[in-house]
């Protein structure tokens, strides 16, 4: 029966968010028949609102951003802390200030908070072991919201004596009254991101919690005080800037999270023991966190549940393991063993595939075009080519009328080299996709791509 109320409660959160919109906005979103999946609202002074979904994202109408739509907003929510971050009592929306050199507001995001139930079950054998763990991911994937429902079920699932850090007021939203998506949990709120750490050692200090519940470790007093409260026997639910384990593990700040790496020198005999070099890295302690989560998406995790003996295998260069844990259509989760790669040997993978890649890659050399615009219409027209300053290994050269007309020594040896010259009448971004479409036309065009395969072809033969 409470959780019915709680769905019910956050099913009327979005009213909430969208209620502070100047109503020509509003309606908008709400002609949009997938807004229940709306992720963020951006609104940049003088320019088009512009809303974002989980895959796509879309501009709204056809009249800019003023200044009055700003203070509207501004005018119906809290203030801005020292993060420039405000919200929606009694609502888990969080809205973000951008400002100019003299600090007034010019624009905002919008960022909608929801607690979305199950999102646990993925972890929960994790949660319930008392280990403590630390979810990673890119931001949007679900870390803060899982991160909420952990102190849920911590704090009335499982009777904890719970206390949810909460710096931005991101898990337990706006006001002094915690949002009920956490639970019976406990908020210490943080008055400026500076001071979370000291906050996360008082709350040990003075409330006597069975369970932290932490967002955003992103400094090395951060890290520190995590050790601490690990260390007191208290367990620790967090997260932390990172995608992967092994990106933490290359972070200096927050690598002690998972032990600390340090650089030892081995003896002849031991080197060669090991198959290794003399100088190698070693974990410097016992990690922090018992268990990190990589989130992949909302549905889907990547778990190493013993850390020590991931970080281990990852610095000697071993095959990592892990669980890789997804909820399928019934909401069930399935799990399946996971061996992941070193970073050796994914760099190997990478720098083959990146080799293969550049094989299939049409050659350009430019002169007079500019370089960072061409790169950039590639990108968007999703064409495989790379720019070289290599002419003996050009596809094509690339090049402006201006500078075609002065006839210089580079034009002149492409010509003598038989090399095909393409010319824009300007660096235009226009021209340039324009040419792409040219050389690298549709499929059904199939003597055009004849001919770019005898380019890439004839370019091999030369140069192997």
């Amino acid at each position: 029966m409470v959780k019915t109320d709680l769905q019910r409660v956050v099913a009327d959160d979005l009213d909430e968010l969208l209620g502070i919109l100047p109503s020509r906005i509003c309606e908008l979103i709400y002609q949009k028949t997938n807004y229940n999946e709306l992720l963020e609202i951006v609104m940049d002074l003088g320019r088009l609102p512009e809303v974002r979904f989980l895959h796509q994202e879309f501009i709204l109408g056809s009249e800019e951003i003023t200044s009055a739509d700003i203070d509207y907003i501004v005018s119906r929510i809290s203030q801005f802390s020292g993060d420039n971050r405000a919200g929606i009592e009694r609502t888990l929306h969080r809205i973000s200030a951008m400002r100019n050199r003299s600090g007034r507001i010019i624009g905002l995001t919008c960022r909608v908070g929801r607690a979305v139930f199950g999102t646990v079950k993925i972890i929960l054998d994790l949660v319930e072991s008392g280990q403590s763990v630390l979810l990673l991911g890119c931001p949007g994937v679900g870390k803060t919201t899982m991160l909420r429902e952990v102190a849920r079920v911590l704090a009335d699932d499982l009777k904890k004596r719970v206390i949810v850090i909460d710096t931005s007021n991101e898990i337990a939203g706006d006001g002094d009254i915690p949002h009920p998506a956490i639970g019976h949990a406990r908020r210490m709120q943080v008055a400026t991101p500076a001071m979370q750490h000291a906050v996360m050692i008082e709350a040990v200090e003075n409330h006597m919690p069975e369970a932290i519940i932490i967002d955003e470790i992103g400094t090395e007093l951060e890290a520190q005080a995590a050790r601490t409260i690990a260390e007191r026997g208290v367990q620790l639910v967090g997260t932390a800037h990172g995608n992967t384990l092994e990106n933490l593990i290359m972070n200096p700040t927050l690598s002690d999270l998972i032990g600390g790496i340090q650089t030892v020198t081995l003896g002849d005999e031991e080197a060669k023991r090991r198959h290794t070099q003399k100088s190698i890295l070693e974990r410097k302690a016992p990690p922090t966190f018992d268990a990190v989560v990589e989130i992949l998406d909302y549905n889907k995790v990547v778990v190493h549940p013993n850390v020590v003996s991931a970080v281990d295998a990852i610095l000697h260069h071993q095959s990592v393991p892990g669980e890789l844990r997804w909820l399928d259509e019934a909401g069930e989760v399935q799990v399946k063993e996971l061996t992941t790669l070193h970073e050796g040997n994914r760099q190997e993978n990478d720098d083959r595939e990146a080799k293969e890649a550049d094989e299939e890659a049409l050659h350009i050399y430019i002169f007079g075009v500019n370089r960072s615009l061409l790169q950039k219409c590639a990108k968007e027209e999703k064409r495989n080519l790379r720019i070289i300053d290599d002419l003996k290994q050009a596809d094509i050269f690339l090049t402006t009328r201006s500078y075609y007309r002065k006839k210089s020594q580079r034009i002149r040896d492409a010509e003598m080299t038989g090399t095909s010259i393409y010319v824009l009448r300007n660096n235009s971004i226009s021209q340039m996709k324009q040419c792409l479409g040219v050389v690298f036309p549709p499929d059904s065009e199939s003597g055009y791509i004849h001919r770019l395969q005898n380019l890439i072809a004839k370019r091999r033969e030369s140069v192997y």
